[in-house]
C-alpha cells in the first residue's frame, strides 16, 4: 500500500512522485523541497535540534533539501499555521468567559458578574 504524501508546506498531494524521495524532489504545487527536515517523520519543533533522531547530522535549515541519511517521510507532515494554538485558546476564552463549550453550565455568570460591576444598582439610584 501507497504512502498518501501531502507537502509539509501547502498541504498538496506528492502520491505521483516515486519513492524513496530524491534529496531534490519538490512540492508539485508550491516547488518546496520534499526531502527536508519539516517533511520527516523524526521532526519535532518542540526539541532543541528539533530532531527525535539523537544520530542525525544537524541540519540548520530544516526548510531545504538536505542529505540526511535518517530521513523518512511522514505522511502528516503539513500542519496549517497556529491550527492547534488557535484551538487551545478559543477552548480557554470560552471556558473562562462561559462560551459555547463551558464545561460547567454557567454560561451567563461572568457576563451577569461584569454586568452588575458596571451597571447602576437599584440601591444608588435612591
Amino acid at each position: 500500500m501507497a504512502i498518501a504524501l501531502v507537502c509539509w508546506k501547502c498541504g498538496a498531494s506528492a502520491a505521483e512522485l516515486p519513492l524513496p524521495l530524491s534529496r531534490l524532489a519538490e512540492c508539485p504545487k508550491c516547488r518546496a523541497y520534499l526531502h527536508a527536515c519539516r517533511m520527516c517523520q523524526f521532526f519535532d519543533p518542540r526539541l532543541t535540534g528539533q530532531c527525535q533522531e539523537e544520530r542525525a547530522e544537524e541540519v540548520r535549515d530544516k526548510e531545504h533539501a538536505n542529505f540526511c541519511d535518517w530521513f523518512k517521510p511522514r505522511p502528516n507532515a503539513h500542519r496549517p499555521p497556529g491550527e492547534g494554538k488557535t484551538q487551545v485558546a478559543k477552548a480557554k476564552l470560552d471556558n473562562l468567559f462561559g462560551g459555547a463549550h463551558a464545561s460547567d453550565g454557567k454560561t451567563d455568570a461572568p457576563r451577569d458578574k461584569l454586568s452588575n460591576l458596571f451597571a447602576p444598582n437599584e440601591k444608588s439610584r435612591k
